[in-house]
């Protein structure tokens, strides 16, 4: 990865978040902190983290209830670290959809190697999932997602993460009218409603890739309802 990875940490307790917080920003990773399950639900949204680090036992709500409800749309790992130590709350945070279970106290390194091998195991995931389709391409616009590049022709065009995942979405939805609503529930989390948000994302990607924006020929729109991805064609075809 180019870009520093996001660990979103979710913890009330100042000692322990601030415990976290020391350790990870020596391995260089970007953290952000949230002390309740409503803030770690609107930061998972808003910053689609890399990698959860969860407690369970949070002030306003129970964490197994924040695991779940993030597992509606958010697919990267999550860590749960925890002081329960009983073996029927372990299962049940896994069968959840935690990817790990780390219990207080924790030794560093071994957390950062639990850090390592789930952020690997979700490459791996990501990479299987693509299956033989490395690339998209219709027209002169291509999208290698290995290597997470979209080009015009020759010409390599720069887009914002959030940019990015929404072209990547439509490019596997090729052909198929994606809704507002799905769109905004993939990119940014079930508790998005703003379809300007959208329409803004929208227009930029549209300047950065199509030749005429007024008049797209890659990101149809289908007024009223939402956008759709040409069918994959040979690059330079019509």
């Amino acid at each position: 990865m180019n870009r520093p990875v996001t660990v979103l940490v979710v913890e009330d307790e100042g000692a322990i978040s601030n415990l976290l917080g020391a350790i990870l920003d020596v391995q260089t990773y970007r953290v952000l902190f949230a002390s309740s399950g409503a803030e770690a639900l609107s930061l998972a949204a808003s910053h689609t983290p890399d990698i959860i680090l969860l407690d369970l036992g949070l002030p306003d709500m129970d964490g197994m209830d924040v695991l779940s409800q993030l597992r509606k749309w958010f697919d990267s790992p999550i860590l749960v670290v925890s002081a329960r130590q009983k073996e029927q709350e372990k299962v049940a945070a896994l069968d959840a959809g935690a990817n790990d279970y780390i219990t207080k106290p924790f030794g560093n390194q071994e957390l950062l190697a639990r850090i390592r091998t789930a952020l690997r195991q979700y490459e791996r995931m990501q990479n299987s999932r693509i299956q033989m389709e490395q690339e998209f391409s219709a027209g002169d616009l291509r999208i290698n997602f290995a290597r997470r590049e979209v080009r015009v022709g020759d010409r390599q065009v720069h887009l914002t993460p959030i940019e990015y995942r929404i072209v990547v979405l439509l490019a596997r939805n090729a052909g198929m009218v994606l809704t507002h609503e799905h769109i905004l529930k993939e990119i940014w989390g079930p508790f998005s409603s703003d379809s300007q948000l959208l329409r803004v994302n929208m227009a930029n990607i549209r300047r950065k890739i199509e030749p005429n924006p007024a008049d797209p020929r890659y990101i149809l729109t289908e007024v009223g309802v939402g956008y759709r991805m040409v069918d994959s064609e040979p690059a330079g075809g019509n």
